[in-house]
């Protein structure tokens, strides 16, 4: 057993290094990639969705993340009435507005 471990650290030991930038470049390849696969089109649409939920306005019909649909009635800086049913409205987070749907789509429903 002493005979094998000997063995593999003399192994190791010969074994030449390369030149570091060659071997920091993989990883640097690993990064661009997960950049323009993950990071990129998730800050892109972060930023759709913030143009989104500040653009919204009284009368616009649109759905939560929850899946509740209904018609903006109130507006405030965080929050949100929206009416799901005749006379029934729920105060709903800005940010948990999901899309806005096109007019009269909730009428069709």
């Amino acid at each position: 057993m002493f005979l094998i471990s000997d063995a593999m650290a003399d192994g190791a030991a010969a074994a030449p290094q390369g030149d570091p930038l060659m071997q920091l470049l993989p990883l640097v390849l690993l990064f661009i990639v997960f950049y323009f696969l993950l990071i990129r089109p998730q800050q892109k649409k972060v930023k759709e969705h913030k143009k989104l939920v500040e653009s919204l306005k009284k009368g616009d019909e649109v759905v939560t993340y929850g899946g509740v649909a209904g018609k903006i009635r109130d507006l405030g800086d965080v929050f949100v009435d929206v009416e799901i049913a005749d006379n029934v409205v729920v105060k709903v987070e800005r940010q948990n507005i999901a899309r806005v749907l096109p007019k009269g789509t909730l009428k069709d429903a």
